[in-house]
């Protein structure tokens, strides 16, 4: 008896016959005014800095084998003290690959002009009131100056990343497929950050590597379309170029779709049963899925349409097709 199929995968076309470059100026025009709002929110208000990146302590707190921390109970005594930010995670115990529930690392923020050992202490203190008795390991504070040094290194790692994306995509296309690429990459961080301004998400190590695997993502989404783009400009040496850009993000759509799709779905499994310490960096990959969909075809597109690029043929190689010069059959 034969495998049947899913049944889901039926509600997708085979082929499909959509005009997004038709829509390219209004959806350019939208995206430019998300990416403006997107700064400005970036410095008012701004971002919600999380303790990797404005300072504070941690400290890793641990029960017995076979006793469990209660996580809401011990961040809700912290929180309590009116420190700001506090995060609480539970790990694996010591020695073990295995969380057990018997061990959380807490991280909080130290209020500028308190003693820091005080605060330390004031905290170990409402921890142990709220869940009893446990151990106090690894306590460790994170200064200004140390925080601000990690928030300049995860700016670097996402303009290095951005850079080396655009080498690749120089290399491996032409120059304007390396400029609407990297126009489609920074496009895809403005408004991942935006998303975490609008949702005052904490910015944190997590969301910078949240943030690093939107770069890829979107940029691996773009090659495929740039791919397929690149293939049908030779087959289809006659056919204006919007037509062609049509043609090549429709035969790759519903590989889109069912890739972008599969993620979310597992993405939004993580937000819901992982916590609040995975709540916001699930929240950004999702967005960022979404986002990069959406610039692989009505931001990275567009710029070739309006650039032009060099057809394959040798009678037409030198001669570079733009928007406009050639006419609908």
């Amino acid at each position: 008896m034969a495998m049947r199929g899913w049944p889901l995968i039926k509600l997708l076309p085979v082929k499909t016959d959509f005009h997004f470059v038709k829509f390219s100026k209004a959806f350019g025009i939208l995206s430019a005014v998300l990416v403006i709002a997107s700064i400005i929110g970036c410095f008012y208000p701004g971002l919600n800095m999380g303790i990797d990146f404005r300072g504070g302590a941690s400290m890793e707190v641990s029960k017995p084998a076979g006793q469990t921390v209660a996580l809401e109970e011990l961040r809700g005594a912290v929180r309590e003290l009116g420190l700001g930010d506090v995060g609480v995670q539970g790990i694996a115990r010591r020695g073990t690959d295995v969380n057990d529930g018997s061990t959380a690392i807490v991280r909080f923020q130290i209020p500028e002009g308190r003693d820091q050992t005080a605060v330390v202490r004031q905290v170990e203190a409402a921890i142990t009131g709220a869940v009893g008795q446990v151990t106090y390991s690894d306590v460790a504070v994170v200064g200004s100056k140390v925080s601000g040094e990690l928030f300049t290194s995860g700016m670097l790692a996402l303009g290095l990343a951005v850079v080396l994306m655009f080498a690749y995509i120089w290399f491996r296309f032409e120059p304007q497929f390396g400029f609407g690429a990297i126009a489609g990459l920074v496009h895809d961080v403005i408004l991942v950050f935006g998303l975490i301004v609008l949702m005052r998400l904490e910015f944190s190590l997590n969301m910078v590597a949240a943030i690093l695997t939107v770069i890829g993502y979107s940029m691996n989404d773009t090659v495929v379309v740039f791919d397929r783009l690149r293939e049908n400009l030779r087959k289809y040496k006659q056919m204006p170029l919007r037509e062609v850009i049509d043609l090549s993000i429709n035969e790759t759509l519903s590989r889109t779709i069912i890739t972008g799709v599969t993620a979310i779905m597992v993405l939004a499994a993580l937000a819901y049963f992982g916590g609040e310490a995975l709540f916001g960096f699930s929240i950004a990959l999702m967005a960022g899925i979404i986002i990069g969909t959406y610039s692989s075809v009505y931001v990275a597109a567009p710029i070739i349409l309006l650039w032009g690029v060099k057809r394959g043929g040798p009678a037409d190689d030198a001669s570079p097709v733009k928007l406009g010069m050639a006419s609908r059959p």
